[in-house]
């Protein structure tokens, strides 16, 4: 059997993002958005990836012990706790486990069966969280991540990069003002160092019992800055626009296709009683929306964000207070003096400076009639 570390390693060098492992088949690592077969290694058999889920779940079980001084009985307790993970995944219940391999990657790595065998995805993660420069975003979102209160949501679909965007916003604080910063998350992907900052990271099931419990406490926590992974339902989204209103940043996730549709996700959360109530929370409260993509560079080695800002201009509050969400994009449109670009612009000046080629601009607009004509007008 190739042993896990292997995998992982090679996958490192191949700058994959994930690496996928299923019975049958060899490893596959995803790298730029594309599937490659590791070709280096073996296929894999059950008692392979049933060695391999071992493996992860007594890593990530021995890296709660790295936080105790002198852990009693540590062997044992691994073990414990290592082969009723693994019985809890053969009995159907998926799982899902982060641990770091010094000098390598931090590993988050899904469990589950598929036709009665252990499958796996594994997400690397770089241990060094990239800067705004680093991910090539544009430097206007240092002036949104500046605020001292307010909601900022990074939306964009699976896979857009929305976890890194936002770790960089939180590391870009951490180095440029003092501030008490406490994450929810579920799982922790990047680790934060404390620079400037004081950084408190919540893992839901481990340090906390549910997003729901973190986020009731929160607010009685002193925080400056509140960072939740994602805003899955109503509660969560009702909580951080009420810490926004009380005076905290709160940085977010949420799965939306653009910058404008952000306020009717929110919005359409709720019972339709509650929608002039949360327009206006939402015209008071929110600092901007970063909606992006991930595209293949025109190298043809990595990939490059493109990126649609909604930030929250005089017009857009007021858009946004009397539900007029439809005109929004062209407020976004005509919005460069308040840091706003739409996802066309975005992908129009990725094209023109050599970044992006033409058909993936394309394959990404929400509109290729209009990003031909902005192509044709610069």
């Amino acid at each position: 059997m190739d042993n896990l570390y292997e995998i992982i390693e090679k996958g490192v060098k191949m700058r994959a993002s994930d690496i996928l492992l299923k019975v049958a088949n060899k490893p596959v690592a995803r790298v730029d958005g594309d599937l490659k077969v590791m070709e280096d290694f073996d296929i894999l058999y059950q008692e392979d990836l049933r060695d391999i889920a071992q493996n992860i779940i007594y890593s990530a079980s021995r890296e709660i012990l790295l936080q105790f001084r002198d852990p009693a009985n540590a062997p044992e307790y691994i073990k414990r706790l290592g082969d009723e993970r693994v019985e809890a995944l053969e009995k159907g219940r998926e799982l899902d486990l982060v641990f770091t391999i010094p000098n390598i990657a931090r590993i988050r790595a899904n469990l589950f069966m598929q036709r009665g065998s252990i499958a796996i995805a594994i997400r690397l993660i770089p241990l060094t969280i990239p800067s705004i420069e680093q991910l090539n975003l544009p430097s206007s979102l240092k002036d949104l991540v500046a605020q001292k209160q307010g909601l900022i949501i990074v939306t964009g679909p699976t896979g857009s990069g929305k976890s890194t965007t936002i770790a960089s916003l939180i590391e870009h604080i951490n180095q440029t003002r003092e501030a008490h910063i406490i994450t929810i998350e579920d799982p922790i992907e990047y680790i934060f160092e404390d620079k400037k900052a004081v950084i408190c990271q919540r893992e839901v099931g481990k340090d906390t019992a549910s997003y729901e419990s973190a986020l009731r406490s929160v607010l009685r926590e002193s925080p400056d800055v509140i960072m939740i992974g994602e805003m899955r339902d109503a509660e969560t989204m009702s909580v951080a626009m009420m810490a926004a209103e009380m005076g905290h940043l709160v940085l977010t996730t949420l799965h939306t296709i653009s910058a404008p549709s952000v306020v009717d996700r929110i919005v359409h959360s709720f019972p339709p009683h509650q929608s002039t109530q949360i327009y206006e929370q939402l015209s008071n409260t929110l600092v901007g929306v970063i909606a992006q993509r991930l595209l293949k560079h025109a190298s043809g080695v990595g990939r490059i964000p493109a990126v649609e800002i909604m930030t929250a201009s005089p017009t857009v509050k007021k858009l946004i207070e009397e539900g007029k969400t439809g005109e929004l994009y062209s407020t976004i449109k005509e919005g460069s003096h308040y840091g706003m670009i739409t996802m066309n612009q975005s992908l129009a000046s990725l094209y023109l400076r050599g970044l992006i080629t033409l058909e993936e601009a394309e394959a990404a607009s929400p509109n290729k009639v209009e990003l031909r004509q902005l192509i044709k007008k610069q």
